[in-house]
């Protein structure tokens, strides 16, 4: 049984490397019971914790627990917890779906027979009922995805780590898996960590996120609190250049991403509109429309990697 009173995975100074490379960097954090968006854009870090975590990859240094065991020292009884959905393919050719799922249950350490039977409950529940005898490499990219969730689902894991289910799936088939998804993060005491490049996705899911670039985790908490009002934001559009006003916002500590209709402005603490229309005002700008806002997933993201680009840059 999992524990609810406390985080099912913790890492702390996790340091991992590939050869020289350095793919996670003294990263800390933890995974609570509930849904937890890990996010970054790729080369970030993301797969490497989550093979790390299963104890597919030694840390150079730091460690990480699951469950309090030590992957490094108890993989199996880790992996026995977990439940895994990789990026990649991992079908067995010549494979029927419902072997395929049974033959992931008896790896996680389930009887035959018992491995059998939950793989016929799981495969209905992903909705492959009907193509349970058909040959895995037959099928199409959103059923292959599917069976990869039945196979991460069929020994009834604590944790379920999802590495970008989504990807290659048509807008219908990323619906149906996201509904899955959903389902799966409902249950009580079961926790489930959705790594993707998406936002959507992962804001339709998660309540709580951790964000990695460059190997560092740059930014981590609920969701809510995250894209709450702590800077205030509006929506900003500008008739003509707006390069003067962007550059003056920047060196008065404001921050802003561009949309498709204009942009986001982020002031710091004390600052408002007020600014923006002063500043305006002096390099001639012209302002076309200024709307309150509140900050999305993505703003957060996009800020959360500015920065420590910035950062990089410094050092």
């Amino acid at each position: 049984m999992t524990n609810a009173a406390g985080p099912l995975v913790t890492f702390h100074d996790l340091s991992v490397n590939y050869g020289d490379a350095k793919a996670l960097s003294s990263v800390s954090g933890s995974f609570p019971a509930g849904a937890i968006g890990l996010l970054g854009p790729n080369g970030a870090g993301k797969t490497t914790l989550l093979k790390t975590l299963m104890g597919f990859l030694a840390p150079h240094s730091g460690r990480v627990s699951a469950f309090e065991l030590d992957p490094v020292v108890n993989p199996l009884g880790v992996r026995q917890r977990i439940g895994y959905l990789p990026e990649g393919d991992c079908q067995l050719m010549g494979f029927t779906a419902a072997e395929q799922v049974a033959f992931a249950g008896e790896l996680s350490g389930m009887p035959r027979g018992d491995a059998i039977s939950r793989a016929h409950e799981v495969l209905d529940y992903v909705a492959l009922g009907e193509a349970r005898y058909r040959r895995v490499e037959t099928f199409s990219t959103g059923m292959k995805q599917r069976v990869k969730l039945a196979m991460a689902l069929v020994h009834d894991p604590d944790l379920l780590l999802l590495d970008e289910p989504t990807n290659g799936l048509d807008p219908k088939g990323r619906d149906e898996m996201l509904v899955l998804i959903r389902n799966v993060a409902a249950r009580p005491g079961v926790g489930l960590v959705l790594s993707s490049h998406l936002l959507h996705d992962v804001e339709s899911i998660c309540d709580h996120v951790i964000v990695l670039n460059q190997g560092h985790v740059v930014l981590a908490g609920p969701l809510g609190e995250l894209t709450g009002p702590p800077r205030r934001a509006f929506d900003v559009r500008v008739k003509g250049d707006a390069t003067a006003l962007l550059t003056d916002l920047k060196d008065e500590g404001c921050a802003w991403t561009q949309g498709e209709d204009g942009y986001r402005v982020f002031f710091a603490e004390a600052q408002g509109p007020e600014l923006l229309f002063r500043l305006a005002r002096d390099c001639g700008a012209q302002l076309r429309h200024v709307r309150p806002a509140l900050e999305t997933l993505e703003d957060v993201f996009l800020r959360a990697l500015c920065v420590t680009s910035e950062v990089g840059k410094a050092t």
